[in-house]
């Protein structure tokens, strides 16, 4: 665990700190180096809707080949599927012994950039979204990171990325060492089997359980979405130890008895194939075979889940609640 105290972050103060992308952690990273005192440039093409953007918070803009050259530090922050090419065309105009940087390892875990050998490679990945990233750097606070290195070619990989991790306010809260591997494959389990698709398929059986046996659409949306938040809110704030202190004896009895028979065996089963099929390499692989076929799979599948009567349901009950606005 590296904090403030470990990091030199004079080695890159004077030094230009290059950013391509900027969408949610392009923005976050650009704007929180620029408060830190670093030398930021944005690198955005200038028919993109992020230019004017960019511009209109004060950062200096240009296009990804001028914005590269004179880089210390090169971070990629924009999708995965985006880095390959992009990297290609400005691999040229990036000087010797400059460090590439991720937030995720994704590209060069799986092999989609190879990068040259004199460059320095990193990662920094804040373990939150951009907006947060920026909020709590804004109040004096910071959203923790992991670190890895891929290749140190200069033989200050690790303090360069270090030094970066304090200007977007990483090491306020903590940056803890990793490998690419690591943050790639658990990152991507993580998204798949508990956050994005284990929670949001859990979310739908219960709810098409419940109207299927005859209960109005609108409370089971209360009951398995929108009451979802209290319950994280609590686990992310105190862990599993908070959330029983806060729910009642009824609701944790029935954690605890009904709880592993939804999670139960053939889950955890099904859990490993997802981790196994990350590991080597069947999903990264089957990812990119549909991003190249232009994601097909990926929007009939987007559509069915927005079209889901969940989704109809919660959108008008939402609209009655002001204070979600806010």
């Amino acid at each position: 665990m590296y904090l403030e105290a470990d990091v030199d972050t004079a080695r890159l103060i004077d030094q230009q700190v290059t950013i391509l992308g900027y969408g949610s952690q392009g923005r976050a990273h650009a704007l929180n180096l620029r408060d830190s005192g670093f030398n930021v440039v944005v690198g955005l093409r200038r028919d993109g809707a992020s230019w004017s953007k960019a511009k209109a918070d004060g950062l200096v803009v240009k296009e990804p080949n001028t914005a590269v050259k004179g880089a210390a530090i090169v971070a990629f922050l924009t999708p995965d599927m985006v880095q390959k090419k992009l990297y290609a065309a400005v691999v040229d105009d990036i000087a010797d012994g400059s460090a590439l940087l991720f937030a995720h390892g994704f590209a060069v875990h799986f092999k989609l950039i190879e990068p040259r050998a004199d460059l320095d490679v990193v990662l920094i990945a804040p373990k939150g979204p951009g907006g947060l990233v920026r909020r709590q750097y804004e109040e004096g606070r910071g959203v923790p990171c992991l670190v890895a290195v891929h290749q140190d070619a200069t033989g200050n990989a690790l303090p360069l990325a270090l030094a970066y991790s304090a200007g977007i306010g990483g090491a306020r809260a903590g940056v803890i060492q990793t490998t690419f591997a690591e943050e790639t494959e658990t990152d991507l389990f993580g998204e798949q089997a508990v956050l994005c698709g284990g929670a949001t398929e859990l979310i739908v059986a219960g709810y098409e359980t419940l109207v299927a046996a005859g209960y109005q659409p609108e409370v089971a949306y209360y009951e398995v979405m929108h009451e979802l938040k209290l319950i994280v809110d609590l686990l992310h704030e105190g862990g599993l130890h908070k959330m029983h202190k806060f729910i009642s004896d009824t609701a944790a009895w029935g954690d605890m008895v009904s709880g592993p028979r939804v999670v139960n065996a053939s889950s955890r089963a099904a859990m490993q194939t997802v981790l196994t099929e990350i590991q080597d390499g069947t999903f990264a692989r089957n990812w990119i075979a549909e991003s190249k076929a232009g994601m097909p799979r990926f929007r009939e599948m987007m559509n069915a889940d927005l079209e889901h009567p969940i989704e109809k349901v919660g959108a008008d009950l939402r609209s009655r609640m002001d204070w979600l606005e806010e």
